[in-house]
């Protein structure tokens, strides 16, 4: 069973830290397509915020540039998303995703 599940959200003051952790399990060793994390607060759209490919390419939204951080471990089970600086607008559910799978998200709440 194809299965990505999310860990890490919780509840922060601006200007703090948390890591997202998205396990990966269920997929075949040859599937290489990008990794990322989606996220959506209360009546917003859905946002894609990082991608990272099978060769470690990352990609950031200009919301989360220089302040979060993609990464898999080397074997590409786990993969994790260090958020920096947060601010009280990164509040959302966090979904990480392969292909056009998601996981359920885990939930990120910036207070001022």
């Amino acid at each position: 069973e194809v299965q990505l599940v999310e860990s890490g959200g919780g509840s922060v003051q601006a200007g703090g830290s948390l890591r997202l952790s998205c396990k990966v399990s269920g997929f075949t060793p040859s599937d290489d397509s990008d990794m990322g994390w989606y996220r959506q607060a209360p009546g917003h759209e859905c946002e894609l915020v990082s991608t990272i490919n099978d060769v470690g390419s990352t990609w950031y939204a200009d919301s989360v540039e220089a302040r979060f951080t993609i990464s898999q471990d080397n074997a590409g089970n786990t993969m994790y998303l260090q958020m920096n600086s947060l601010k009280t607008e990164d509040t959302a559910l966090y979904n990480c995703a392969k292909g056009n799978l998601r996981g359920q998200g885990t939930q990120v709440t910036v207070s001022s």
